[in-house]
């Protein structure tokens, strides 16, 4: 399982799901949009919109999660946290 979180530097709920990740002990690789404007371009490619947090989650039957903002049970189902 891959997970990508873009993010920016400003955003407290940004700030809430990479904390969440971190105690969960789930590795993940950050991009900051407002930082990295490729990261940005990548971002609403795979989006459609320029709100953060977004994150994939890339499973390992290749099928791939799209999660806008911090949505802590969708992410614990896709993650299967606590099983």
């Amino acid at each position: 399982m891959k997970i990508t979180v873009y993010s920016t530097t400003t955003c407290p709920y940004c700030v809430m799901l990479k904390r969440w990740l971190d105690e969960q002990k789930i590795a993940y690789t950050d991009y900051l949009v407002d930082k990295n404007p490729f990261a940005a371009q990548n971002m609403v490619q795979l989006s459609g919109q320029m709100g953060v947090p977004f994150s994939t989650i890339e499973h390992a039957d290749g099928s791939t999660e799209k999660i806008l903002g911090f949505d802590r049970a969708r992410f614990a189902a896709a993650l299967a946290v606590g099983k």
